[in-house]
């Protein structure tokens, strides 16, 4: 099978299965989201959405979050990891949207990374979610699952993976794309015991094929 080939087998398949796919965060409008995004790194999207509406009600937008302190902010957040630098990402991402963007999310990936706490995965994910952008957002779980699949190959950081992902995938189905890479890792291909014997995919799938001989990747 063709490299071309795998994309087509495993982009059909998830067209098949998941036809719907989107995030699991719960956003009302892209501040909201952008939120969400900082605050689940290293975090589960459920305790992002069990965090986010208590947050969110007192500081609902760009302008009330900037005039909190960091401090302020922590209380609300502190169930998360690493919610010290969260929280001065989170004021710090607030006051340069009111100062610089004028309280409005910049729709391209390089003004988003300007933002604090918004690195290129964070970018990706804000830009195809929201602005229907084709872009590829690597997290651990996409990272992981193109690995194993065989969908990347001797990638060594995310941004390579991106690029292999970004050549093969046709753009229209790049956001999709996305989150079933994250849902499949997430529920199906975990990182410590894969269930193999729920995936669809093993008649192509490398790490199945080769599994006796190679320890997991994670």
């Amino acid at each position: 099978m063709t490299r071309e080939e795998l994309f087509g087998y495993v982009l059909d398949y998830f067209q098949r299965t998941m036809p719907e796919a989107d995030t699991e965060l719960e956003y009302k409008n892209p501040f909201h989201l952008v939120v969400a995004v900082i605050l689940s790194a290293q975090c589960t999207d459920k305790r992002v959405n069990e965090i986010t509406p208590r947050l969110l009600s007192v500081y609902p937008t760009p302008q009330e979050m900037a005039k909190a302190s960091p401090e302020e902010i922590f209380q609300f957040i502190k169930s998360c990891s690493y919610p010290n630098n969260k929280a001065r990402h989170l004021v710090g991402m607030a006051g340069m949207l009111t100062g610089q963007f004028s309280g409005t999310v910049p729709d391209n990936i390089d003004d988003l990374q300007k933002l604090p706490g918004v690195g290129r995965k964070t970018a990706n994910v804000i830009a195809s979610v929201i602005f229907n952008k084709p872009a590829m957002a690597v997290d651990t779980h996409v990272f992981r699952v193109a690995a194993r699949i065989g969908l990347s190959r001797n990638s060594r950081n995310p941004l390579e993976t991106e690029k292999q992902l970004v050549k093969y995938i046709p753009e229209n189905l790049l956001s999709r794309s996305h989150h079933w890479l994250i849902l499949h890792g997430r529920y199906v291909c975990v990182a410590r015991k894969p269930k193999c014997e729920e995936c669809g995919l093993t008649t192509v799938c490398y790490y199945y094929k080769n599994r006796s001989l190679s320890p997991a990747v994670s």
